[in-house]
């Protein structure tokens, strides 16, 4: 049986800015960088219990280090860390989707926020089996795959009825800016 914390080093051993952040740490104190992920785990989780602000500690987590990550990803060659942060955007857009309704409701849950932002580090973790691939392939994927014809006929319908607003709207404005216009030129004379 492999052992438990065998993902925990897998993670760190991943070479982003958070790991090489632990390892400057470790080679100045001499603590692993295992013990010091340990650590901060720990006072994420009492911060998202009991501390003020855990909604934006939430978004911050969710949202800036995924960004980073992706911007990194546009700039590589590798087609592999595009789909893996375009798929956590995709699973990060339906989950705050769907969160905006229900946020009334699930913000007075106790620990709202820590499983909020457990939910969103799996989602980014670097693992196969993190929760944007398991939510996308087991969720998204098929759902998509069978509404696809409608759901592209909805879109054409949804932009050309904005095209023809956009149009109509900017019809409106020439009219108003020569009624305006004409106006002025009355006022003048």
């Amino acid at each position: 049986m492999a052992n438990e914390g065998d993902w925990l080093d897998r993670c760190l051993l991943h070479g982003s800015v958070f790991t090489q952040a632990l390892g400057k740490v470790e080679a100045r104190t001499g603590v692993s960088k295992r013990y010091q992920a340990i650590g901060l785990l720990v006072i994420l989780f009492l911060y998202l219990l009991f501390g003020y602000g855990a909604s934006l500690l939430c978004s911050f987590i969710g949202f800036l280090y995924p960004a980073y990550c992706s911007i990194k990803a546009i700039e590589s060659n590798l087609k592999e860390d595009d789909t893996q942060w375009l798929t956590y955007w995709v699973v990060y857009a339906f989950f705050s989707f769907g969160e905006f309704f229900s946020d009334i409701l699930l913000f007075w849950f106790p620990f709202y926020y820590f499983g909020k932002c457990a939910f969103l580090m799996w989602c980014m973790a670097p693992v196969s089996w993190n929760g944007a691939n398991v939510i996308y392939n087991q969720v998204l994927r098929p759902y998509f795959l069978k509404h696809a014809a409608r759901l592209d006929g909805f879109f054409t319908e949804f932009s050309e009825a904005a095209g023809n607003v956009r149009d109509e709207a900017s019809k409106i404005a020439r009219q108003a800016a020569a009624s305006a216009l004409t106006a002025d030129k009355h006022k003048t004379t």
